[in-house]
């Protein structure tokens, strides 16, 4: 599908933004093992998360929509062996939390996914799963020759292990969590700095034994802290199955992906006379690092209603047009807006001065080599944009001409990310395979007509 975009002015209005992927994912997946009937508020339908969906359902959970925003879980019979491959299509998410579930399962599974996820590393998954006990065999190559998809796992008993990754992976992390949940004695995570922590925060509301904090390291030459979070399983096992037994079936109402509120935050920043309000959003502070950012590169943005729900920071962003300054993003900052650095590219070029990203090589092993490509795309826009090993540089403020054809490498982020620089150009430009915005954000183009 070829979209072409125009130039606008004057973004005005209110919207809401659609429900969080990452919560929607792990809402699923946790009700399913949950005893007793689950209601969630608030469902994506982004194809992802309907990938999850369809997982819980071929492993025997009761799932059927009430409404169009409301999704009842019954999982009172827990999991039964699953009669087929388990497709992630392209959900990264999907296939390594799913890995941590069914790696301490009675029963074997096969997770596969499309070609985008069948390239993308699950040795980081593999690894700790290993270490539990897990039997799980994939495929070597992909992307820098590690391991992939199809990931065939031989249920096992597990036992719960101390477990210290020298990066940042919320993935990583939940995949190591929930398979402790399915296994002997205390299972930890400890990271180098802390990632999105919507894991932690849904099996507390559920009821786990869960306890994370943040603690100084023990290096004093680098002087930093360490993020670590543990979980006592509290698990009986049976002849047939292995079950979850505190896990407590409690409502979950799901909100606004900040990671989708990113693309319109950007464009009411960068848009000339925009004021928008995005209602319902989620500012989980794991997840809010665009918002520092922005506010440091001068952006007129407020915070309305905040309030808690199902243990989560919710709340109204206001949003107009400013005048930024470049910065320096790296560090510990990166695991909170990983997802937003190519709207971020975005914003930066319409920015005073050099703006830096660094620390973001993960990029790397995203849908699409993310570096690579927004830098590929943007400079065919116009933008001064150049590519490091971790990450890119961009010197504003330009003029995007536009008047071109741009690729979306089958990556969801990449195709609204060159939306809002479409807006912003001189002249017309047209994306190619701009569907692949319906893998995370399927009501994204309607949402910019509203305003």
């Amino acid at each position: 599908m070829q979209l072409q975009i125009k130039k606008r002015n004057g973004l005005k209005g209110e919207i809401t933004i659609p429900a969080d992927k990452s919560i929607s994912h792990r809402a699923v997946m946790f009700s399913s093992l949950a005893k007793g009937i689950v209601t969630i508020e608030n469902f994506s339908h982004g194809a992802d998360c309907l990938s999850t969906l369809e997982i819980i359902k071929a492993l025997g959970v009761s799932a059927e929509f009430k409404d169009k925003k409301t999704l009842i879980i019954n999982s009172k019979n827990g999991f039964t062996a699953p009669k087929k491959d388990l497709y992630c299509g392209n959900s990264g998410t999907t296939m390594r939390l799913m890995s941590g579930i069914l790696a301490g399962q009675s029963f074997d599974s096969v997770l596969t996914g499309d070609r985008s996820l069948s390239s993308r590393p699950m040795g980081r998954v593999v690894e700790p799963l290993t270490l539990m006990g897990a039997n799980i065999e994939g495929k070597a190559g992909g992307q820098e020759g590690k391991l992939t998809a199809p990931l065939c796992i031989y249920g096992k008993q597990l036992h719960g292990i101390d477990y210290i990754y020298t990066l940042s992976s919320a993935q990583v992390k939940s995949c190591v969590l929930l398979a402790g949940l399915h296994a002997s004695g205390k299972t930890s995570f400890t990271e180098s700095y802390l990632s999105r922590n919507h894991t932690e925060r849904m099996l507390e509301y559920l009821g786990a034994i869960i306890e994370a904090k943040t603690q100084r390291g023990n290096d004093a030459k680098q002087n930093k802290d360490e993020n670590y979070a543990s979980l006592h399983p509290g698990i009986f096992a049976s002849k047939t199955t292995i079950e979850c037994s505190q896990l407590q079936a409690r409502t979950i109402t799901i909100p606004g992906d900040i990671s989708s509120a990113a693309f319109f935050i950007v464009a009411g920043l960068i848009i000339p006379n925009s004021e928008i309000i995005l209602k319902n959003v989620g500012l989980n502070p794991t997840r809010t690092g665009i918002l520092d950012i922005v506010r440091n590169m001068g952006a007129d943005i407020e915070i309305l209603d905040k309030k808690m729900v199902s243990n989560e920071e919710v709340g109204d962003i206001k949003i107009k047009s400013s005048s930024l300054n470049a910065c320096t993003i790296e560090g510990e900052i990166i695991p909170r807006l990983i997802d937003e650095l190519p709207i971020i590219a975005v914003l930066a070029t319409q920015a005073e001065g050099k703006t830096f990203i660094k620390d973001a090589q993960d990029l790397r092993n995203k849908e699409s080599d993310r570096i690579k490509a927004i830098v590929c795309e943007l400079k065919k826009l116009g933008a001064n944009i150049e590519e490091t090993e971790d990450g890119f540089i961009v010197e504003g403020k330009c003029t995007l001409k536009g008047g071109v054809e741009v690729e979306t490498y089958h990556d969801h982020r990449l195709a609204m990310s060159l939306y809002v620089a479409g807006l912003i150009c001189e002249n017309p430009i047209s994306i190619n395979g701009f569907e692949w915005a319906n893998i995370s954000f399927p009501e994204f183009e309607a949402l910019f007509e509203k305003l």
